[in-house]
C-alpha cells in the first residue's frame, strides 16, 4: 500500500465531492491518501455530510501550529544549501509576478518545508495536488527542498490558477486534466515545460449513489414547472441568465420554480446579495430559491423532486453537478460552455444552448417540458453516459496507475 500525501486547498469546500469520492476509492486500488490542506474554508460554506469528518483527518498547513513551524525551519535546514538555492532559483525564474508575487513565494516555500516534513514524518512517498494554483507552488518548494515527488490535476482553463504555470508543472512528476479541450490548451500554452506523462482524466460520480428513490416523472403540463441548478454563487455559473429564463418562463403563464443549491465564496455576503437584489428588483423572490450551501443528500432530493436540471454556466471546465443530474436520470438543459460538450451530446443525451442567452435558454426548457416522451429518453440515454464514461472510479484507477508506473 502506498502512502501518499493528498493536498486540496481550502479543503472541504462546497464543490470538493469528487475529491471525497476520489479518496474513499483509492484505497481498493492499492493507495492510502492522507488529507493536507492549506487552510480551512469559510465555516459557512463548510456543508455537506462528510465535512466534520473530512477536517478531523485533515492536515492543514495554515496557519501553522507553533511544532509545525519549527519542523518546517528544520526541513529548510536539512535542505542547505542546495536545497535552498534550488528554491531561489525558482523563484528568480518564476514568470508573471512583481516583487510582492516572489516575496508570495518565499512564504510558500516555508510552507512547502512544512510539508516536506510532513512527508518524512508519515512516510508518503509523493504527493498528489487537485489544484494548479498556489497549492502547486507549495508542493513544487517540498520537491525542491527534499526531493518529495508530486502531480498535480488540472480543473479548469489555466488563467483561472494564476501565474507561473510553467515552474509548476515542469517540476511535476505527472499531470492529469480533466478534458480534451483543457489537454490541448496545457500542450499548446506550456510546450517545453511539461512532464513526461500527463493523461487525460475526467471527473466523476459515485453511481451507486446517484440513484433515484422513485421513478423519474416528467412535468404534465399543469401545476409547477420545477427546475433545479447546482453551483456555487458567482457571475461564472450564469445564474443571473437562469433567473432570467425563469422570468420569461413566468410572463408565458408557465409556474416556473427554480431552486439553486450552492453559495458565494465568502459564505454568502457578496454575490448572494446581488442575486437577492435581483430577484427582488424582478419579482422573483417566491418563484426561486437560493439553498445556500447544502449536502449530498439535499442536492440528491432538489435533482430527484425536479423536472429538469439548468445550469447557465459562462464557462464549465466539464461539470460534476451536470453529471449528478445525468446519473438521477434529470433531463438536462446547460450552456455548452468550456468542456460541457465533451460531458452532454446535444439531442443525444441532453440539450445545449450558447452561454449568456437567456431566451434560448427559457425556450428550449419550455420545449422539453411540453414533450414528456423526449424528457424521458434524455433522463435515460443521460444515466447511460454517465455509467460508461464518468464514474468515479476511473480517475482513482489512472492516479493509482501512474503512481504504480512512477514507482
Amino acid at each position: 500500500m502506498q502512502k501518499i500525501g493528498y493536498l486540496i486547498p481550502e479543503f472541504p469546500g462546497q464543490t470538493h465531492i469528487f475529491f471525497w469520492r476520489e479518496l474513499q476509492a483509492l484505497p481498493g486500488k492499492g493507495v492510502s491518501p492522507e488529507l493536507v490542506s492549506t487552510r480551512p474554508p469559510p465555516a459557512r460554506i463548510i456543508s455537506h455530510s462528510w465535512a466534520r469528518e473530512a477536517m478531523s483527518r485533515t492536515e492543514y498547513l495554515a496557519p501553522p501550529p507553533p511544532l509545525g513551524v519549527l519542523r518546517a525551519a528544520l526541513e529548510i535546514a536539512r535542505a542547505m544549501p542546495t536545497g535552498w538555492a534550488r528554491v531561489l532559483a525558482s523563484i528568480a525564474r518564476a514568470e508573471g509576478l512583481d516583487a510582492k508575487g516572489r516575496a508570495q513565494l518565499v512564504a510558500f516555500a516555508v510552507m512547502g518545508g512544512r510539508l516536506a516534513s510532513l512527508a518524512r514524518e508519515r512516510g508518503w512517498t509523493h504527493v498528489h495536488v487537485h489544484s494548479c494554483a498556489n497549492a502547486a507552488h507549495v508542493a513544487m518548494f517540498a520537491h525542491l527542498l527534499s526531493g518529495l515527488t508530486y502531480s498535480m490535476t488540472l480543473h479548469g482553463p489555466l488563467d483561472d490558477y494564476g501565474p507561473n504555470q510553467r515552474e509548476k508543472w515542469r517540476h511535476a512528476k505527472f499531470a492529469f486534466v480533466i478534458t480534451k479541450k483543457l489537454l490541448a490548451e496545457v500542450r499548446q500554452e506550456l510546450a517545453g515545460s511539461l512532464p513526461d506523462r500527463i493523461e487525460l482524466a475526467p471527473m466523476g460520480v459515485e453511481l451507486s449513489r446517484f440513484q433515484r428513490s422513485v421513478p423519474y416523472e416528467p412535468w404534465s403540463g399543469e401545476g409547477p414547472l420545477r427546475l433545479f441548478a447546482c453551483g456555487r454563487l458567482n457571475p461564472c455559473k450564469g445564474h443571473a441568465d437562469l433567473i432570467d429564463a425563469v422570468g420569461m418562463l413566468r410572463k408565458k403563464g408557465i409556474d416556473a420554480r427554480l431552486s439553486i443549491a450552492g453559495e458565494d465564496e465568502a459564505g454568502g455576503t457578496t454575490y448572494r446579495k446581488v442575486l437577492e437584489a435581483k430577484l427582488a428588483q424582478d419579482g422573483l423572490t417566491d418563484a426561486v430559491t437560493l439553498l445556500g450551501a447544502v449536502s449530498e443528500d439535499v442536492v440528491k432530493d432538489g435533482i430527484q423532486r425536479s423536472h429538469l436540471f439548468a445550469l447557465a454556466s459562462l464557462q464549465e471546465p466539464l461539470g460534476v453537478a451536470i453529471m449528478e443530474a445525468m446519473a438521477m436520470r434529470a433531463p438536462v438543459v446547460v450552456t455548452g460552455a468550456g468542456g460541457v460538450k465533451e460531458l452532454v451530446d446535444d439531442g443525444v443525451d441532453g440539450v445545449l444552448v450558447p452561454p449568456q442567452a437567456p431566451a434560448v435558454l427559457a425556450e428550449k426548457l419550455e420545449k422539453l417540458a411540453r414533450d414528456p416522451a423526449e424528457a424521458v429518453r434524455l433522463g435515460e440515454a443521460g444515466r447511460r453516459k454517465v455509467e460508461e464514461q464518468f464514474s468515479s472510479e476511473r480517475s482513482a484507477d489512472m492516479l493509482a496507475r501512474m503512481l504504480d508506473a512512477r514507482a
